[in-house]
């Protein structure tokens, strides 16, 4: 294995400043009786835009957008309905106008990630979908997930 698995493998809890709860749903679930693997970027998705909405001022009609350029995960345990999902979130890297998100997908409870992925947003305007500068408002939220001490917690 790389060391980028091994090292995504050993994050923690502690590690990300941010919380969200997930309750898994029968549909979650595969043919296999676990997570299927493409609801991963839903759970990313609901992490990213609850901090948000919540702690960045953005909503529906911002003028600014973030789109997902790239994502990734990788996985180390199965999940399965009806488990608690704790969803961990940092900034691994904070641009202009661009962000890298990381997010440890925990059974509620854990302190070891049953998956580790994220994606890179990149800000751009609504209508002109052009890059631009984050917002201040944006920047100091994000801000907020690279060098936070307490974890915050929300409840989906």
């Amino acid at each position: 294995m790389s060391s980028n698995y091994e090292g995504l493998r050993a994050q923690r809890r502690s590690n990300y400043p941010f919380f969200l709860s997930y309750r898994t749903r029968w549909s979650d679930n595969d043919q296999y009786s676990h997570i299927n693997n493409s609801i991963y970027n839903h759970l990313f998705d609901s992490v990213v835009n609850t901090y948000l909405i919540e702690q960045c001022e953005l909503s529906s009609d911002s003028a600014q957008i973030g789109l997902v350029v790239s994502s990734h995960c990788q996985f180390f345990s199965p999940l399965s309905f009806p488990q608690v999902l704790d969803l961990g979130l940092r900034v691994a890297k904070l641009g202009t106008s661009s962000v890298t998100y990381e997010i440890a997908v925990f059974d509620q409870g854990s302190d070891v990630p049953a998956a580790v992925g994220g994606y890179t947003h990149v800000f751009v305007e609504r209508g002109s979908r052009k890059s631009v500068p984050m917002t201040m408002a944006l920047r100091k939220g994000l801000s907020q997930l690279s060098s936070a001490k307490e974890s915050l917690e929300s409840k989906l």
